[in-house]
């Protein structure tokens, strides 16, 4: 077993290193960085979840080199690609492929090593390193339209509930000494990315049922679109009644996202709750 752990950790460091370049060049872009900020996290929750399942996992090693192999190949085949279309690829998605043929390689030398029940059993911590990936750059800017879309009619929502006056004009709000406009940058991609992981982690450990979890992932969204929502309408009525500075810099403009991040990750644990509740009814 100790012989085997070292080769899987020797082509662990192999997978790294291979993709170090593209993903570092990628985290020091400014722009770009804040979108991954997440995803230096990912492999030491996916180490956590291998190390705690160890004893369901590292059981009845059959190691399949004919199978890994292949999958090792497949991965350094689409590393190779990612190399020819480095530049047509652009940084982003040459990052994401780059470190999508690293994960291939890493699946291939698991299943190579220890086998496929192992890799069965551990099949939770393995497809959670995909949140390693940097997201491809046509769907990122999907999903940020979508969040932006979202949060801009829950704002309109929001401040015709509060009986507020205002001309919306697309994703621009005209209010009384003030004129928003809820750009992508107001999207909440980076907490949104946070909060799906959460529940993904979060569903794994608590629920006990497929669907519980789909419908958890299912509610992360509407979460995350009514969290924006507020900070964006909170900021809004502070510069109108307090101080235009909420708006045009400050800390809750700046870096205050975390301050409602906290409501949102609550109201998620409440789904969690209200799903382990309705089993335990049945029961």
């Amino acid at each position: 077993m100790n012989r085997r752990l070292l080769a899987f950790i020797g082509l662990t460091v192999a997978a790294a290193a291979a993709v170090y370049q593209p993903l570092w060049e990628l985290l020091s872009e400014a722009g770009r960085s804040d979108y991954y900020s997440h995803i230096l996290l990912i492999p030491i929750v996916s180490a956590y979840f291998l190390y705690t399942d160890r004893k369901k996992i590292f059981v009845d090693l059959a190691p399949n080199a004919l199978l890994g192999g292949a999958i090792m190949v497949a991965g350094v085949l689409l590393f190779a690609l990612a190399r020819m279309l480095r530049i047509p690829l652009g940084q982003n998605d040459w990052a994401s492929l780059s470190t999508f043929s690293a994960i291939v390689f890493w699946w291939g030398s698991f299943l190579m090593v220890f086998g496929r029940h192992a890799f069965r059993a551990g099949l939770f911590p393995l497809l959670f390193m995909l949140f390693f990936l940097p997201v491809p750059w046509f769907l990122l800017q999907r999903v940020i339209h979508i969040l932006q879309a979202g949060s801009t009619e829950m704002v309109n929502l929001l401040f015709w509930l509060t009986d507020t006056p205002y001309h919306r004009n697309g994703f621009i709000f005209y209010l009384p000494g003030v004129t928003i406009e809820v750009a992508q940058e107001c999207s909440g991609i980076r907490s949104s990315m946070a909060l799906f992981i959460t529940g993904i982690v979060a569903g794994h450990l608590f629920l006990d049922s497929s669907w519980k979890k789909l419908v958890l992932f299912a509610v992360v969204w509407p979460i995350t679109i009514f969290k924006n929502a507020i900070r964006i309408v909170s900021l809004t009525f502070l510069a109108i009644h307090v101080d235009m500075g909420f708006l045009t810099g400050g800390f809750l403009h700046q870096s205050g996202g975390f301050l409602f991040y906290i409501p949102a990750l609550c109201l998620l644990g409440l789904v969690v709750w209200l799903l382990r509740k309705q089993g335990q009814k049945k029961r």
